[in-house]
Parts: C-alpha cells; sequence; structure tokens
C-alpha cells in the first residue's frame, strides 16, 4: 500500500514542476521581451518580482522533494502509518509556492506559505522516522 503514496508524491510532483517551470519561461518573457521589461528589471530584487522567483524556486523544490520522498516511499518499506502521513504532510509542502503566488497575484495572506513549510519540514521528520523503522527488502 505505500507505494501507492509514492505514486502519488511522484505525480504531483513531476505536474507541479511542470507548471512551475512554465511559470519560470513566464517570468524570463517578462524580464526580457515583455512590455515594460525596464521597470521590471529595476525593480527585480524587490516587491513582486522577487516574490515571484521565490514561488518558482520553491515550488520547483518541492515539487523535487516530493518526488524525492515518493521515490524513498516506493523503495524502503516504511511503516503504513508513517508512509502516509509522510505523503500527505510533503503533498501539504506544495502550499507554500501556491501561497507566495496567492500572495503576490490575490494579495492573500501568507498562511499557506506557513502551513506549507510547516507541513514539508513535518514530512521530512516523519519519513526520516520511517526510513529508520523500514524493514530490509527480501
Amino acid at each position: 500500500m505505500t507505494t501507492r503514496y509514492g505514486r502519488i508524491n511522484i505525480a504531483a510532483g513531476l505536474w507541479v514542476m511542470v507548471f512551475f517551470m512554465l511559470y519560470g519561461f513566464l517570468l524570463i518573457y517578462w524580464r526580457d521581451f515583455g512590455p515594460g521589461k525596464e521597470q521590471w528589471i529595476a525593480s527585480y530584487n524587490d516587491g513582486a518580482h522577487f516574490e515571484s522567483r521565490l514561488a518558482h524556486v520553491h515550488g520547483n523544490l518541492f515539487a523535487l522533494l516530493n518526488i524525492a520522498f515518493g521515490l524513498v516511499l516506493l523503495n524502503l518499506k516504511v511503516p503504513e502509518t508513517l508512509a502516509r502521513w509522510a505523503s500527505w504532510l510533503a503533498l501539504g509542502g506544495l502550499l507554500m509556492p501556491l501561497g507566495i503566488l496567492s500572495e503576490v497575484y490575490l494579495n492573500f495572506a501568507p498562511v499557506l506559505v506557513i502551513v506549507g513549510g510547516v507541513s514539508i519540514t513535518a514530512a521530512t521528520v516523519t519519513l526520516a522516522i520511517g526510513a529508520g523503522k523500514a524493514k530490509q527488502a527480501a
């Protein structure tokens, strides 16, 4: 059953990575070719532009972490309960980059950023415990 969780994390990680890669291409367009690119470049290190880049980087990082978590869950016999918690918490970590985007574009409070950050940290701790308790493959 833990393989189900691993596959979910891998698939979600890959789809989130696709989204944030495309978002990165959009950021490049705005910086190099878009209307008002001079203004974009002038304010590149602060405000919404900086936050947008943070979302792009964290989105791809957390997507990679979900893929890595999925591979660990597929290859180690992590106890079922720990596997389920690690999987869902890692998926919850994806709220962080989505929360950054919601701050930038929708003026939301940073609640999702905090929830996502705590979630990915808790997922890492949970998976570390699960990996320590994993049974050896037969």
